[in-house]
């Protein structure tokens, strides 16, 4: 009587495992063989500890079959699946670092903010497939290997070649997963909702906190209405993501918040706790990627002749903030944030 052999783990890769990349990675573990690539300090707690994940809600998971955690790219070596998470200013390094020790049948899974890491990973990568990837919640990390997941969502991957046996592991996880084919639109409706990022960080505030104050969402929306000009001018039209349409979320975001609440209610479902990856970096006294997301409107905006100083000036705000000592920055009032705005144009 033959048998069919048991088909073996997809091996998987993250690097740049931060917040965002110790999350999805613990969560493939079980079902894939995970390789953790990140700083060394973080990778020595991992390795010897396992990870905690929990959120949303009340869901914990405890992982301790995570294959290794490693610093040296080396660890990519045999991946089937490498996850690229770091903050889209290291991309570039990324591919280089990686390149030597990518298999020829590994795919490259760009899971960044930003409009423009799949295609500098393609271009640094010629050899091999690359796909884009969302991550629509936030993840933050609330201890040296504890990772908590704030709000809901699933995550989205390109359509094609090589994403169907992530999309299955991703899936069997417990992670929700959707493919799409329509992924550079996805990316611009993600970068119009982390537009907030940047106002979060500077509030102080816990995100349900912070976007339930209107002063706040006016100043959202502000830049996301020089986003959507550019995005017009550019020839990009947005995905929706959620709800509301893209181009109707200014309109949305300032409404009164009694309407608000009713109309939007679900972006208000986040743990009391969540804050923006932004703020966890200013706290942590680390760079921010306020340049692929407010500095990424400003340049699109000048390359079709627009300005865009309300994402300008924001860029400048977040600048000072991490000029500062690690969680001295002053933090901004809602009135006093949108006034500041409003002056610089």
């Amino acid at each position: 009587m033959s048998t069919t052999p048991a088909r073996r783990k997809l091996r998987i890769t993250v690097f740049g495992a931060g917040s965002i990349g110790c999350h999805l990675g613990g969560m493939l573990a079980s079902t894939a063989e995970v390789t953790l690539i990140g700083r060394p300090t973080a990778m020595a707690t991992i390795d010897a500890d396992g990870l905690t994940l929990t959120g949303p809600g009340e869901a914990r998971r405890e992982v301790r079959d995570l294959t290794a955690a490693a610093a040296d790219p080396k660890a990519a070596a045999g991946a089937d699946y490498v996850l690229v998470t770091v903050k889209s200013a290291d991309t570039a390094t990324a591919a280089r670092e990686l390149a030597p020790h990518l298999g020829p049948d590994t795919v490259v899974v760009s899971f960044q903010n930003g409009l423009r890491n799949p295609a500098v990973l393609a271009a640094a990568l010629p050899s091999h497939r690359v796909l884009a990837g969302m991550v629509p919640y936030n993840v933050v990390r609330t201890g040296p290997a504890a990772f908590h997941q704030g709000s809901g969502g699933s995550l989205m991957l390109a359509a094609g070649e090589g994403a169907d046996a992530l999309a299955d592991a991703a899936r069997a996880s417990g992670l929700q997963l959707e493919l799409r084919s329509d992924m550079p639109a996805v990316q611009a409706a993600k970068l119009l909702m982390n537009l907030n990022n940047a106002v979060n960080a500077l509030s102080g505030l816990p995100l349900r906190e912070q976007v339930g104050q209107r002063a706040y969402r006016l100043c959202v929306a502000r830049c996301q209405r020089e986003a959507l000009a550019a995005f017009r001018a550019a020839g990009i039209a947005p995905a929706r993501l959620g709800p509301v349409a893209s181009g109707l979320m200014p309109r949305v975001l300032g409404l009164p918040d009694v309407l608000f609440q009713r109309l939007a209610g679900a972006s208000l479902r986040i743990d009391a706790t969540a804050r923006s990856s932004m703020w966890e970096d200013l706290q942590r006294g680390r760079p921010t990627e306020v340049d692929s997301l407010q500095g990424e409107i400003v340049a699109l905006a000048e390359r079709h002749g627009l300005t865009a100083p309300a994402n300008a000036r924001l860029v400048t705000l977040v600048r000072e903030a991490e000029a500062a000592a690690p969680g001295t920055a002053p933090a901004w009032a809602g009135p006093a944030l949108l006034a500041e705005l409003a002056a610089a144009g």
